[in-house]
């Protein structure tokens, strides 16, 4: 295999990393409402999903540890045994057989097969055949596009399978032993690149992203990766597993509509705003006044004169250009990017480059430049929402906040089950917002319920929803939140507080996707995307015995951890401006400039209550404003602030504090009790002691 150190970790890694990569083939895989069996030679079905249940009319348990046989019209099972023989000899096949099922009965199904995606595992993807199949049906789709492989510590291959060989081009017995990097001949940018993916996956423990991969043959194909890192009981590294799957279809897609997104959201041409410039790759030939204004040139420096985008340009900048013109020239249009151009004097500017677009010669295009330095500071929030594609009403341009995003972009298409975790106030639920808009889902319900916020006796009627006649009082039939979701995206804020009696049944609505409404009896199947966030270390909770592991496993399978404010200063006056402009509008007040001194004190203020602290602080301080500048308390976040003065009782003390953990987390008693490491019923008694009400809050 290379090397002793990869005999030695060999055994480890086949051992453990398989169930990783089962893992991750069920977070791909087996979402889809597309009906897909996991199968072993013997026919033996050893998993199956939601599409698979629906379409053979049974509970998914009912289908495990069966044969296929069983589901077959018994007339037909002299024609498998053949069949299925020549599928494992040729290791794909496609074509129909006759399904029984006991709604049903036998009808014609069309199935697609490829064998061993991992070691004695076969997957069939089904579909109705008299329904016209689509690319998206066909094997290759799901399978062929498909790769596995097991690395160890160092990133060498200790293991691949599926679609490794088909989508590289290297036979599986060359790669054994060898670098990962073998797939990247020549393209030392990609090996770096791929040192990082590895380097974050060890420290983040997975790590997803979108890139091009190249072939043996030098083709390319764009490539969706995720890498989970394997680790000892004692956290020692020990490998990885990681699926890359081809997504050159989708990206080409994605680029057309970006395209002609960037057509039609082209930013208005007001000089005062955007400079505009034409030139032929290498040249300037044209520029608005505002441009030549912003850079210190005459006009007649520029036309038909010596000027070239080095010359304005700073060296460690200039790949940026290149990366617009590449994706000038093959797409039409370039992503937003920001850079900065070397002013006549000398001096630097920083500007966004906010659109580019191909004119009709291939060799001509536009560019639209923002200046983000001169312009005034509330002006400039519009080109920093998100920082990404998508994420138009999340604020912010930190790298760590760019990382979440990512994961969410990444996990988004799929249908799996996200938890969101974080401090209260960071913004989980725009997270899950984004993450249903960029879903297939998007044009569905988004449904959100905060278990925190309802009493634990009605938290399953909620859920669930009830009959009529189910208890005393329920008049009428009631819908639940999950049946309110159907085909689109729950969202369950705040789950470590469901109650540990209802979590069982919520482990059963999510593994069989079904349940009963209160005091009814029939069954009701459901297709729901779940998205859960809590503050809660659940880790811990499963330790007291509060909260059920396997419901936790079930939650975590793609979690994201969103960081705290403080973890990210950068995005805090970026923040700050964007809710100046929020609440100055809302309360036809005119606010032009934030002081030096109130951006350097909010940056150092630690911001227990994260986002929902800083935009009740600068709500406060819109209202206090009485002229265009921004008037803050900032008594409220300096150090000095929370100093008791001589003579203040510790029950004083003890009120204020929980009032302002309060009001940070919206008055909710059982997020502030957490918050307080206190039980909710401690923390009542308390408030009921020191005289604490809703009008405190």
């Amino acid at each position: 295999m290379g090397s002793s150190g990869l005999v030695q970790q060999a055994p480890w890694l086949v051992e453990n990393g398989l169930e990783a990569l089962e893992s991750l083939l069920q977070t791909v895989l087996y979402y889809p409402s597309q009906p897909i069996l996991v199968v072993d030679s013997d026919r033996n079905c050893l998993d199956a999903n939601s599409g698979a249940g629906r379409l053979l009319g049974l509970p998914r348990d009912q289908i495990i540890a069966r044969k296929i046989d069983d589901f077959v019209d018994p007339a037909f099972l002299p024609q498998l045994e053949p069949l299925w023989a020549g599928f494992l000899d040729r290791g794909e096949q496609e074509g129909t057989f006759p399904l029984v099922s006991p709604r049903d009965g036998v009808r014609d199904v069309a199935y697609a097969a490829k064998s061993h995606i991992l070691p004695a595992q076969h997957l069939l993807v089904l579909h109705e055949s008299n329904n016209k199949k689509t690319d998206d049906d066909s094997v290759s789709s799901w399978v062929k596009d498909y790769a596995f492989f097991l690395l160890d510590a160092e990133g060498r291959i200790a293991a691949c399978y599926a679609g490794a060989e088909r989508l590289y081009g290297h036979k599986d017995t060359g790669m054994m032993g060898q670098p990962l990097s073998c797939l990247y001949p020549a393209e030392d940018n990609l090996r770096i690149k791929l040192l990082r993916e590895l380097k974050r996956a060890a420290a983040e423990s997975h790590f997803g992203n979108e890139d091009w991969q190249i072939k043996k043959d030098g083709s390319r194909f764009w490539g969706n990766v995720h890498t989970v890192a394997l680790k000892s009981e004692d956290g020692e590294l020990r490998g990885f597993a990681r699926v890359v799957r081809d997504f050159t279809g989708r990206h080409r897609a994605d680029e057309l509509m970006r395209r002609a997104s960037a057509r039609l959201k082209q930013p208005p041409l007001e000089p005062a705003i955007a400079g505009i410039v034409s030139g032929e790759l290498d040249r300037v030939t044209e520029a608005s006044d505002a441009f030549l204004d912003m850079l210190g040139y005459r006009r007649d420096e520029l036309v038909d004169g010596p000027l070239h985008w080095s010359d304005l340009t700073p060296e460690e900048y200039l790949p940026l250009d290149e990366r617009a013109h590449e994706e000038c020239l093959r797409y039409g249009a370039c992503t937003p990017f920001e850079k900065e151009y070397l002013r006549k004097d000398g001096t630097r500017v920083r500007v966004l480059v906010t659109n580019a677009v191909l004119n009709v010669s291939p060799f001509r295009w536009t560019a639209f430049v923002q200046d983000l330095i001169d312009r005034e500071p509330l002006e400039t929030v519009d080109g920093e929402l998100g920082g990404e594609p998508h994420f138009e009403e999340i604020v912010g341009k930190s790298a760590a906040l760019k990382r979440v995003l990512g994961q969410a972009e990444i996990v988004a298409p799929t249908d799996a089950t996200v938890l969101l975790l974080g401090d209260t106030g960071t913004g989980k639920e725009m997270i899950a917002r984004a993450i249903h808009r960029l879903s297939d889902r998007r044009n569905r319900a988004f449904i959100t319920l905060n278990c925190a916020a309802i009493p634990t006796g009605l938290l399953e009627s909620e859920l669930f929803g009830y009959e009529r006649g189910a208890f005393t009082g329920a008049l009428a039939q009631k819908i639940g939140r999950f049946e309110l979701a159907h085909q689109g995206t729950l969202f369950l804020d705040e789950v470590g507080d469901i109650p540990l009696e209802l979590q069982p049944k919520l482990l059963r609505a999510l593994q069989e996707k079904e349940f009963e409404r209160l005091g009814g009896i029939r069954t009701i199947p459901i297709d729901v995307r779940l998205i859960a966030a809590t503050n809660r270390n659940l880790k811990q909770m499963i330790g007291d015995k509060l909260f059920r592991s396997d419901l936790y496993y079930r939650l975590k399978v793609f979690p994201i951890t969103i960081p705290p404010l403080c973890d990210r200063p950068e995005d805090i006056p970026i923040l700050a401006r964007h809710f100046v402009q929020k609440y100055a509008k809302k309360m036809n007040r005119r606010i032009e400039t934030i002081p030096s001194e109130t951006i350097r004190a909010l940056v150092s203020w630690s911001w227990p209550g994260n986002v929902r602290e800083l935009e009740n602080f600068v709500e406060r301080a819109v209202i206090l404003s009485r002229g265009p500048k921004l008037r803050a308390p900032l008594g409220e976040i300096r150090a000095d602030a929370v100093e008791s003065p001589d003579g203040v009782t510790l029950d004083q003390v003890e009120r204020e504090h929980i009032i302002r953990i309060l009001r940070q987390n919206g008055g909710v008693v059982s997020t502030t009790a957490a918050r307080l490491g206190m039980p909710r019923t401690t923390l009542n008694a308390m408030m009921r002691k020191l005289g604490i009400s809703r009008k405190d809050l």
